[in-house]
This record gives structure tokens, C-alpha cells and sequence, in this order.
């Protein structure tokens, strides 16, 4: 079992070090996502252990984008993100603080579209300035 897990540690690595740093971004979105749905799914089934958790990794993720993102050279974009990652978190707070399941359907679709926009960008050919991420 232990090796299992090393072989899976070193595979998620590699596959990371081998991403440009636009793929990285989506492939945290697609985890954010992944655990909004465990928090949805935890709530459904009154686990309020495992929606925590769920809900934590999903802040953290969130943190993540948030922290490297360039204010300088990203501008009014970084600074939009910045305060729509802010207002997310917020609402991943209500899930638990105030067992609002329907904030997880509301962050879900916010990720979705930031997901699907980076995803577009990636796709393309690298842009000569673009600069929202460190």
C-alpha cells in the first residue's frame, strides 16, 4: 500500500513539473472543483467531517491562486480575481458556518467559468506581457 502511494506521489509530481504554468492553474481549478463536489455530496450525507475537509482543501487551493497572483504586472485582471477569490472564500465559510449547501452550487459555477477561461488561455500560444501569475 505504501508503495502504491509513493508511485502515485511521484506520478502527480512529474505530471506537474511537466505542466507550463497556465496548465498548473487549471489543474487547481479542477481540484477545487473535485473537492466542492466532495463538500456538496459530504453535506448530502451529513458528514460534516469529511465536508470540512473537503471545504479546507478547497480554501487552501483557492489561497494558493490567490497568493500568486502578480498585483503588479496583472493589473485590473489580478486585482478582479483577487476580490472574486476573497468573496469565495467567503462563501466556502458559509457552507459550514451557516450550512448553506447553496453556496457550493454558487462557487462551483464561479470555478467552472474561471476554469474554462484559463483552460481557453492555455490552449494558446504564449502572449507576449501576460503576466497575472508569479
Amino acid at each position: 500500500m505504501i508503495a502504491a502511494s509513493r508511485a502515485a506521489q511521484a506520478y502527480r509530481r512529474v505530471e506537474s513539473e511537466s505542466r507550463s504554468p497556465l496548465e498548473l492553474v487549471v489543474m487547481l481549478y479542477d481540484g477545487a472543483l473535485r473537492f466542492v463536489d466532495e463538500a456538496r455530496a459530504a453535506h448530502a450525507r451529513h458528514d460534516l467531517r469529511a465536508r470540512g475537509q473537503a471545504i479546507s482543501k478547497t480554501l487552501a487551493i483557492i489561497g494558493e491562486l490567490q497568493n500568486t497572483l502578480d498585483m503588479e504586472k496583472g493589473g485590473a485582471v489580478a486585482e478582479q480575481l483577487d476580490n472574486l477569490y476573497t468573496y469565495i472564500n467567503s462563501r466556502l465559510l458559509d457552507v459550514t458556518l451557516k450550512q448553506d449547501v447553496a453556496a457550493c452550487d454558487e462557487v462551483h459555477k464561479l470555478l467552472t467559468t474561471l476554469r474554462d477561461a484559463w483552460s481557453q488561455v492555455s490552449s494558446q500560444p504564449p502572449a507576449e506581457g501576460l503576466a497575472l501569475a508569479r
